[in-house]
């Protein structure tokens, strides 16, 4: 353990949740309004981390916050006040005001999210990156929109419908990742290559996959309080940023929404959206191993064997 005194966590905090706010605050507002954006407010709607949940700083396992602003966290979820032991380690003394991440509950209420976690990022990490997908999931999930009677209140094809169908028939579709390929019209189910499954997740994921490298965010706040929030966030804003290409890539009109259309449907498109993809797994790759890397004490604690399938995120547009 190590200490962090009230004014260097203070100040920490403050940087963070400013960092934060920059992301939420226009979505709040929005919502406030009654109004939608169609790529910025999808983090906060789609995955099951809400605002205020995120704005909450945490430091991480093995950090000890000290000084009388410590005391709200007493009542935090799996927060806990040290004992003398700790604190004099940390340099206090004896009935100092400070508190730590409860890292054995945690460890015991969470041991199966944990292992699974971890399987998921080492299995991803491990395996070679594909590249062939172009984003033509986005593409399968408005496929023969018009027989399925699918509308999205306010966005509108680029292409129109027909020739949307046209795009994905024209093209071999190899989605990798179960939490886009379940969303696909049933005329597309067949049109992929793959056929990923919750049960099969541990073993289809691989570092190439949008999907699975904005998911890094969804691991991380799933392991809070453990991990640092700081590196929480980090997983956010790479997540942000897919999400934006992603839905550049997709048949959406978003001109007027500021995001302008990379072409998949063309050579050169899908030229642009390969060397994006390739950016964005290099990107994931490193966050993904600096999440192994504060998790591993913790899995090799409680043994790294897979666990159940994660709950099932919300429904997406």
């Amino acid at each position: 353990m190590h200490c962090l005194p009230q004014g260097a966590w203070l100040e920490r905090q403050a940087a963070y949740q400013a960092r934060v706010r920059r992301y939420a605050d226009p979505y709040l507002a929005r919502r406030s309004a009654g109004r939608k954006h169609p790529v910025e407010d999808f983090l906060f709607t789609y995955y099951t981390q809400k605002p205020g949940q995120l704005l909450r700083w945490h430091p991480g396992a093995g950090v000890v916050l000290s000084g009388p602003a410590a005391a709200e966290r007493t009542g935090w979820k799996y927060y806990r006040t040290p004992d003398d032991g700790e604190l004099a380690a940390t340099g206090l003394p004896p009935g100092s005001a400070a508190v730590t991440v409860d890292v054995e509950t945690f460890v015991r209420d969470r041991r199966e999210a944990l292992q699974f976690a971890g399987t998921i990022l080492a299995g991803t990490a491990a395996r070679p990156a594909q590249f062939g997908c172009f984003g033509l999931h986005e593409w399968a999930m408005v496929y023969r929109q018009d027989k399925f009677r699918l509308r999205h209140e306010y966005l509108q094809l680029r292409l129109g419908s027909g020739r949307t169908d046209e795009v994905v028939e024209e093209n071999r579709i190899r989605c990798s990742h179960f939490d886009a390929f379940r969303f696909y019209t049933p005329d597309a189910v067949p049109l992929n290559s793959l056929t990923p499954s919750r049960e099969n997740q541990r073993s289809m994921e691989q570092p190439g996959c949008l999907h699975a490298n904005m998911d890094l965010y969804k691991w991380a706040y799933k392991l809070a309080p453990l991990l640092p929030s700081e590196l929480v966030m980090d997983c956010f804003e790479l997540s942000w940023r897919i999400r934006a290409m992603d839905m550049q890539a997709s048949p959406y009109d978003l001109k007027e929404w500021g995001y302008p259309a990379i072409l998949i449907e063309t050579a050169e498109g899908k030229a642009e959206y390969v060397e994006q993809q390739r950016a964005f797994s290099d990107e994931s790759q490193e966050l993904r191993h600096r999440l192994l890397r504060e998790l591993t004490p913790l899995l090799q604690s409680v043994g790294s064997g897979p666990g159940p399938a994660p709950e099932t995120t919300k429904g997406r547009q």
